[in-house]
């Protein structure tokens, strides 16, 4: 009985040993990996809610799970190439990375590659995740990126937005005809079938183009982030609901060349991170938006209107009619629709079969 004690203790000594040489080990290998410094242009400035306030958590995210040996720098919108001209800057290697959204790749990549930001009449946010990171989304955004050399992974995605900011009430969608409006991504298309002129504007530039005329009303994200950016003042009639963007997604976007010669380990933190930040930016997001709406109506005189059903039925009659027109036109839209639509059916069972209306007392 002794011997076997012996035994016993010896293997639990063993193994004692033989875990501590691992942690250790373990240990010497983090110890021992390269300091790597990146830059990293952002399209928002740190101080914007929720878009630039992700991008800070997320480069110290990195840096703490790597002991700051792996190391991110965030520079402001245009400190090292325009907010819009991230993608081009980015794949030729003049920055490392990007704290950007692919509906600002428009221009470069075609119309398509706004589908992984936001869809107009789309889904909540998790049937939208469970598309992109589970059927088969973000394996077609990569194929597109990877053929410019760049990948990119989700970082934050918020809740709905607002329709837009104008200057006064309209009585139906057919008055907007005729106006130039700053407008984002698929939405953009559908206003324009609307009879309504868009432009794409970075987040710092919206607000002097409305002051100045260039533009007549804004859409840009949701009330905390609305406020900050001052559009109240100007335009004080602010529409709902957001049908253009239920869910909006951004990315942290990157040199494949770069990424690929990273150790393993900092691949896992970067991927590790990105995806703390959906889930922080998104519920932070939920959680302010209620008291900035009630802020500007009590305190700023906002108007607070929802476009009619009848209205709503025009821009999701608009929607339909440029979803099958870009289909033709656009070799990147056509596939990620056709992803998109056979998830959607699919889903859509499960999601109704769920569904429950906001109440049934009334």
């Amino acid at each position: 009985m002794q011997l076997t004690q012996s035994k016993s203790n010896l293997c639990r000594m063993v193994a004692a040993v033989s875990m501590a040489a691992c942690l250790a080990l373990t240990a010497t290998s983090a110890h021992a990996q390269k300091r790597v410094k990146w830059k990293m242009q952002s399209t928002w400035g740190s101080s914007l809610p929720h878009l630039g306030e992700s991008a800070n958590r997320f480069v110290d995210d990195v840096e703490r799970m790597s002991g700051g040996k792996f190391q991110i720098k965030f520079f402001e919108p245009g400190a090292l190439v325009p907010a819009l001209e991230c993608f081009d800057a980015a794949s030729k290697g003049s920055v490392e990375s990007c704290y950007t959204t692919p509906g600002y790749h428009t221009g470069k990549l075609g119309l398509g590659v706004a589908f992984f930001t936001a869809v107009p009449f789309g889904p909540q946010i998790g049937e939208f995740l469970a598309w992109k990171w589970y059927g088969g989304g973000n394996d077609i955004r990569e194929e597109a990126y990877n053929a410019h050399g760049m990948t990119a992974f989700d970082v934050l995605c918020h809740a709905p937005e607002t329709s837009g900011w104008f200057r006064k009430e309209y009585q139906s969608v057919d008055d907007i005809r005729g106006m130039k409006m700053r407008f984002f991504g698929l939405g953009a298309r559908v206003m324009e079938k609307l009879g309504v002129s868009t432009q794409l504007l970075a987040a710092a530039d919206i607000y002097p183009a409305l002051e100045k005329g260039v533009i007549d009303a804004t859409e840009f994200s949701m009330p905390d982030m609305d406020i900050r950016l001052g559009f109240h003042q100007i335009a004080k009639f602010n529409y709902f609901p957001g049908w253009h963007q239920q869910i909006s997604c951004s990315e942290f976007l990157v040199n494949k060349e770069k990424f690929d010669a990273l150790p393993e380990e900092y691949k896992a933190m970067i991927e590790i991170a990105s995806k703390k930040q959906v889930i922080e930016t998104y519920a932070g997001s939920e959680y302010s938006n209620p008291s900035s709406m009630n802020k500007m109506t009590t305190d700023h005189g906002v108007t607070i209107k929802r476009w009619s059903d009848e209205d709503l039925a025009k821009f999701e009659q608009a929607w339909n009619e440029v979803l099958e027109e870009a289909k033709q036109e656009d070799e990147l839209f056509a596939k990620a629709a056709a992803s998109y639509q056979a998830f959607r059916d699919v889903y859509r069972g499960w999601g109704n079969a769920q569904s429950l209306k906001g109440t049934y007392l009334e």
